[in-house]
């Protein structure tokens, strides 16, 4: 029968595990001064060598003729604890035994000696999916242990572990496996095996594993059966990051703002039986890329994807604003989640195509703050913003009276913030007493003014102004607003961002 790599080749001896040595060298030195304490934690990621630590420790304190804190691996009780022979060290799958009465099992057979070892050993793997009151049961036998037994639990989710199990072991933190041990390991694996493994697909085959040994021995597994010669080719193939054209296809029908586009890719996907699901999932990952490509010097050490890829990546990262990839990636969060729990995958895929092609009809964060970085663009390509001539009075305001002055104040205002400024350009102003509204088409002011506490930048610059203080009204122009050099502007070169170009149109909104 056929052994899969990651079961042949699991690590004997302290010295094969790879990238732990914080853990290794403290072990073995407890091996070979013996002090062995009663209980130890093992937790890290998944494939990171808790449970090849918990047996080879196992075999160190029981070993008859350790070699500097080492198993021999030749004595009898490394021979027997290796073919299952003997059985003093027992694991246990917390996952499928969880329940109390398998604890109080365990409890009633601790008291007995070792049949031929010198420590019975209990590993717990999945230590986190015990009951509480199998918690409680394996807590009561860790306050006071038999001086014959030792615990080991390892698990991936340490806070999950009741806080008084956790204070009684000694605990030892799992780091991911550094690329360079694994690719090391992976070509010393594939040249005892027979297989011709290029430095490239190594490299590969190390950053896709992110960090865990036994997803790395699979895949290389996977690739050995695919071919003997394993290139980038293969790895790529094997991995399925192959034929990313449908991920770059959606992300330049979202970076264009072509719903129509994207849906029509949704479309083609369903017809081929696409998994949906899976697909949100890889668009994920591929706008996590995009975040890398525009945030990194060196995106390549952590972006996972074919050489040639990398370009692409950069040229469509260059085209799209930080917030907006962050915009998505929260979008592309929340179908996924939606898609784990509804059977209408594809309206849940259409509608996140149109959230992703459209900011304007979201009121996220992320949504915003993709608007005002499409604005803040266009001011930083020196964009002229002109101040146009004052649109008539509004209807049913008639005691309103127009503010001469409002093009000195909007000068005033173009040196405190040149955002707002641009917001304000097509806008006008009319007195009435101590107030002043302002009247504009742009539906952004009106949300700016009360999320960003412009109003008191307004007051200040009118108080500079006339010398007075003015409370603020503010009201949407119900007829079409003009199409002025910026307004021009913000709807070519923000448009993709989602800055709503609608007014607003109602009574004044006074701002206090």
């Amino acid at each position: 029968m056929y052994l899969a790599l990651y079961r042949k080749w699991r690590p004997k001896r302290f010295a094969d595990l790879i990238s732990q040595p914080h853990i290794t060298v403290t072990l073995q030195n407890e091996v070979r001064q013996n002090r062995i304490a009663h209980a130890y934690l093992f937790t890290g990621s998944r494939g990171t060598g808790k449970t090849s630590m918990s047996h080879i420790f196992a075999k160190a304190i029981n070993c008859l003729h350790p070699i500097d804190g080492e198993p021999c691996l030749s004595c009898e009780i490394c021979r027997g604890l290796e073919d299952g022979s003997i059985l003093d060290v027992v694991e246990i799958d917390a996952a499928s035994n969880s329940g109390v009465d398998n604890i109080r099992d365990l409890r009633e057979a601790a008291n007995f000696m070792p049949s031929r070892c010198r420590y019975r050993v209990y590993i717990i793997d999945e230590a986190h999916m015990l009951s509480t009151g199998a918690e409680n049961a394996l807590l009561k036998i860790m306050e006071e242990p038999p001086a014959h037994v030792v615990f080991i639990l390892a698990t991936t989710e340490v806070h999950k572990v009741l806080p008084t199990i956790r204070s009684r072991c000694q605990r030892f933190d799992f780091h991911r496996i550094r690329t360079e041990d694994m690719m090391a390991r992976l070509l010393m694996i594939a040249r005892e095996e027979g297989l011709s493994l290029t430095g490239d697909a190594a490299q590969l085959l190390a950053r896709i594993a992110d960090g865990g040994m036994r997803d790395a021995l699979s895949l290389l597994d996977q690739c050995a059966s695919f071919s003997q010669t394993i290139d980038l080719k293969t790895v790529s193939t094997a991995a399925g990051i192959a034929g990313r054209d449908d991920l770059f296809a959606v992300s330049e029908a979202i970076t264009a703002k072509k719903p129509e586009d994207a849906l029509k890719i949704i479309q083609e996907l369903h017809d081929r039986s696409r998994d949906l699901e899976r697909f949100c999932e890889e668009l994920l990952d591929h706008y996590r890329n995009l975040m890398l490509m525009k945030t990194l010097d060196h995106p390549e050490d952590m972006v996972i994807c074919l050489p040639e890829e990398l370009e692409r990546l950069g040229a469509l990262a260059k085209r799209c604003p930080l917030s907006e990839i962050l915009y998505c990636m929260t979008v592309l969060q929340d179908t996924l989640a939606l898609l784990r729990r509804t059977a209408g995958k594809r309206v849940a895929m259409e509608l996140c195509m149109i959230r992703l092609c459209t900011p304007s009809l979201s009121e996220d964060p992320t949504a915003i703050l993709s608007r005002l970085d499409a604005l803040e663009a266009a001011l930083r390509a020196g964009a002229a913003v002109p101040v146009t001539a004052s649109p008539p009075e509004p209807e049913g305001s008639p005691s309103f009276g127009k503010m001469t002055e409002w093009p000195e104040v909007l000068e005033r205002i173009r040196k405190k913030d040149a955002l707002l400024y641009a917001l304000l350009s097509d806008s006008s102003a009319y007195l009435r007493g101590d107030t002043l509204l302002i009247d504009s088409p742009n539906h952004m002011l009106r949300q700016m003014i009360r999320q960003n506490g412009y109003s008191k930048t307004i007051r200040e610059a009118l108080a500079e102004q006339t010398g007075q203080t003015y409370r603020l009204a503010l009201r949407g122009n119900k007829a079409e607003p003009k199409e002025s050099e910026l307004l021009q502007t913000i709807l070519r070169q923000a448009k993709a961002a989602g800055v709503p170009d609608e007014p607003s149109a109602g009574t004044p909104t006074e701002e206090r």
